[in-house]
Parts: structure tokens; sequence; C-alpha cells
């Protein structure tokens, strides 16, 4: 008798790993999100060559550095010697979104920067998060003197101040001054894995969707509809996304389910709309 084994698609993959908030292997996640642009890249590859750059890491240090001499010796060697930085030449590209490209390019956004940064500040047990701050992701790292804020575009550790300062263009922007004033340390909580594997896709959707590129998008809102599943505007858009595709039926679909669930939306009525079009189209 002959068995068959067939390889999980990128979304079972995908699918897999995404499961629990228990166990969230938020570096092998985030790398997975490129199965779909490089279907043939081996994501246990890239795993390996991250560990490769911690067994690189490690060699630097004397064994009795402490946490603020191993955060130098990390920035040092992330940002000077291997020169991972913001690609401020091409930021819209996607290939900034996967860490494949990122590891060979040596340039993204702050985010995915971010992910790998954390990977090698936890490999030398340092407790360092990933901080969603509005518009541009942070780290932040807990040292026994205190808490370091690095911005992973440029490597830069920042102030009170100059974080107070760049909050203050969106929270004008939000109304969220004078007596909706919230303070700073809101907005440097620590987010959970998959709240950073949403932001990641969530950059990938905006570009495909200013690009009209409807089946990468698609495949970008499969794994937001996976990733949080009861995220209700994530089926309505990719219901808009099938749409525009031509896909009716997977389109009504998703879009009913979403006027199942956002009740309270205010675009329940155009959405709604959008159906009735549809299934006239279908019929």
């Amino acid at each position: 008798m002959q068995f068959s084994f067939s390889a999980p698609t990128p979304l079972q993959y995908f699918t897999s790993l995404v499961q629990s908030d228990d166990h969230f292997p938020l570096l092998e996640a985030a790398i997975s999100l490129a199965q779909d642009e490089y279907p043939d890249m081996d994501v246990q590859q890239v795993l390996g060559d991250v560990d490769q750059l911690l067994a690189r890491l490690k060699r630097r240090l004397p064994a009795d550095a402490g946490p603020l001499q191993r955060l130098r010796v990390l920035n040092q060697f992330f940002f000077r010697d291997l020169s991972f930085g913001g690609n401020i030449n091409d930021y819209y590209d996607p290939d900034n979104s996967y860490l494949n490209a990122v590891l060979r390019t040596r340039r993204g956004i702050p985010i995915s920067l971010a992910v790998l940064w954390m990977e090698l500040a936890q490999g030398l047990s340092l407790h360092a998060r990933g901080v969603g701050f509005p518009g541009h992701f942070m780290v932040k790292v807990n040292l026994p003197k205190g808490q370091v804020v690095i911005d992973p575009f440029t490597g830069q550790s920042l102030s009170r101040e100059e974080l107070a300062e760049r909050i203050e263009p969106y929270k004008r922007r939000s109304g969220l001054v004078d007596e909706f004033e919230v303070p700073l340390g809101l907005y440097l909580q620590a987010a959970p894995p998959r709240d950073i594997i949403a932001r990641m896709l969530r950059n990938l959707k905006e570009i495909h969707k200013t690009q009209e590129d409807w089946v990468r998008l698609i495949a970008v809102q499969n794994r937001l509809v996976v990733l949080l599943p009861q995220a209700w505007s994530e089926f309505r858009d990719r219901g808009l996304a099938h749409a525009e595709q031509g896909n009716m039926q997977h389109a009504v679909g998703d879009l009913e389910t979403y006027l199942i669930h956002a009740e309270d939306a205010l675009d329940i009525d155009a959405i709604a709309d959008r159906v009735a079009e549809l299934r006239r189209a279908i019929n």
C-alpha cells in the first residue's frame, strides 16, 4: 500500500503556526509571509540563517557581559557591522516585509527589522519586546536601570522627549489632546506576536490595495482572516477584492459574513447594496 503525503499549502502552514497565543512562533510566522511571493523559499533555511547570525553575535560577547553591554554589542553588530537599516529609497517595496529578502538586502521597514532584531536580542537573553507605536514600529528593552526604546529603522535610542515629539502629530490628528490626553506609556506597551503579524500583513495589504493587485491582496486577506477570525472587516475587504477580481461567489460569501456579524458598522447599507448588485451579476 502506498502513502502519499502532500506538503501543506503556504496558507495551511501559516494556519498551523498561528493557532495558539501560548506558543506563537513570531519569527517563523513572519518568515512564512513570504511564501506567497517566494513559493520555493525554505522557511527552515531562513530560520537557520538567523541562527547563524546569532552564533556570530554570541562569539563577540565575553561570558560575563551584563545586559547593557549585550545591548551595545547587538546594536553595533546589527546596525553598523551588518548595516541593517530602513529602505529609504523604496519604502513601499513588498520585499521590505519579507524576511528572506530583508536578510539578503539588509533593508526593510521598522517592523520587519524589529522582528529580526528581537530574535537576536532574545537569543542574548535580553528582555526585548516590540512596540506598536503609531505610524512607526519600535522595540524596547528592559535593563536593570530602566527601559531603552530603539527605532529599528535607524538603530537610534529615543528619549521620552523624542518619543513625545514623534507622537504629537498622531495625537493631534486623532484629537487626543488637552482633556483627551493619553500618557506616553500607553503607546509603549508591548505588542503581542499576533498583533505584530497582523501589522505586517496590513502593511502588505495597503501596498497591494494601492496598486490594485487583487490577486496578491486576496492572498494577504486569506492570512488576515486566519490570523484574526473575528475581524469582520477583513472578510469585507477580502470580499471586495474578490469582487474586483471577478470571483462573484467568493465575494458574496465574504460580504454576507460581514453583514451578519458587523451589525453596527457605518457601511452596512453600502455593503448590502454591493451584495445585491453582485447577486444580480451572478444570476
